[in-house]
């Protein structure tokens, strides 16, 4: 049998091809490639925000809005690879909030989880379904799923945090819900400090459950406990060749993490150190909260220094290099990946 020329099953391929599109219908084979890649592909990109940069951005846009008007006065970390999606990575949503001294963030509540990073200035608060928590540079602050929060500054400076949200997980799911609370702030039960002592010392109330679901009932880890940790972990242990020294933020109930779909960590890095080469399928952003140095991320090269934000997508390649000790914050979608069996990380031997 004569073979059939190229073209010619070219041509009779594209028809099939349009006549299939009708009904809904489409050929695997001409994007398996594309859907099922050797290793991960992601159309995020390696960026890092210089703060010293997006302030002037974030005080002009207090002046022309007020907390009240914009709901939440955010200016988004949209990925450069990923322009107008509102998101820093695949999986997840990054913004820096202002609110100035006297507003309020109207209380609200939502499917999504966030979580909320002090960069700049003190005396503001969060209200986390009837309690308050005082902000301070540093803190890591959790707001679960499905609980009324809002935001109030008493106090006389700005108060600048970074949020972390799942918004695009959630999304992927068809789950998105939100409720506005019926007025401005929410009633105040119980104390400050409630959380943290009656699940953060070692100890729960007889028969209490999980207030928050999976997630953390402690939801302010303030970052002079943080701190101390990692000071007395660096006395008692070498750095890690690819993390320096690295604590994850955990649920006091369960041990995991503090998040069920966003992990978040602390990290110290010795003076004048440099990493190993190290990569994850977590894409991670990152927050400086002391020290300055360096992150090279697939060969590109960013300087950073106190209150920068940076981005690492999944599967590249990452070097650290502290010129002063340093303190990053993290967080990624870790939790979501371990869960499904998904997560991979890749580790080289330290350079020096």
């Amino acid at each position: 049998m004569a073979s059939v020329p190229q073209p010619s099953i070219d041509a009779a391929r594209q028809a099939l091809y349009r006549r299939m599109d009708k009904e809904n219908l489409a050929p695997l084979w001409e994007v398996l490639h594309n859907l099922i890649p050797n290793e991960p592909s992601t159309p995020c990109k390696p960026a890092l925000w210089k703060y010293r940069e997006a302030r002037p951005y974030l005080m002009e846009a207090g002046k022309l809005i007020t907390a009240k008007e914009a709901i939440r006065r955010v200016l988004i970390l949209e990925n450069p690879g990923m322009r107008g999606e509102s998101c820093i990575t695949q999986s997840l949503y990054a913004g820096l909030q202002l609110i100035l001294p006297g507003e309020i963030a109207p209380s609200h509540r939502h499917t999504q989880s966030a979580l909320r990073f002090i960069v700049e200035g003190s005396g503001a608060y969060t209200a986390v379904d009837g309690e308050r928590t005082t902000m301070r540079p540093g803190d890591f602050i959790i707001t679960p799923s499905w609980t009324f929060h809002d935001h109030g500054n008493p106090g006389n400076e700005p108060v600048v945090w970074m949020d972390g949200l799942d918004i695009r997980i959630v999304a992927t799911f068809g789950a998105q819900f939100h409720e506005v609370f019926p007025e401005e702030i929410q009633p105040v039960a119980r104390s400050e400090g409630a959380a943290s002592a009656r699940f953060g010392s070692g100890l729960k109330p007889l028969e209490a459950g999980p207030p928050f679901g999976k997630t953390s009932p402690i939801f302010n880890y303030p970052y002079q406990r943080s701190r101390e940790a990692l000071a007395i972990l660096a006395r008692d242990e070498d750095p890690d060749a690819c993390h320096g020294w690295k604590m994850q933020f955990t649920n006091p109930l369960t041990g995991g993490h503090a998040m069920p779909t966003i992990a978040a960590f602390i990290q110290l890095l010795p003076k004048r150190w440099r990493s190993g080469s190290y990569r994850c399928t977590d894409g991670t952003i990152y927050s400086v909260v002391e020290g300055e140095g360096s992150v090279s991320v697939s060969g590109q090269r960013f300087e950073f220094e106190p209150r920068d934000t940076f981005v690492v997508p999944s599967w590249m390649p990452m070097e650290l290099e502290a010129r002063s000790e340093t303190v990053l914050f993290s967080f990624s979608d870790r939790p979501g990946q371990e869960a499904m069996g998904l997560w991979r990380e890749g580790r080289e031997e330290k350079r020096g």
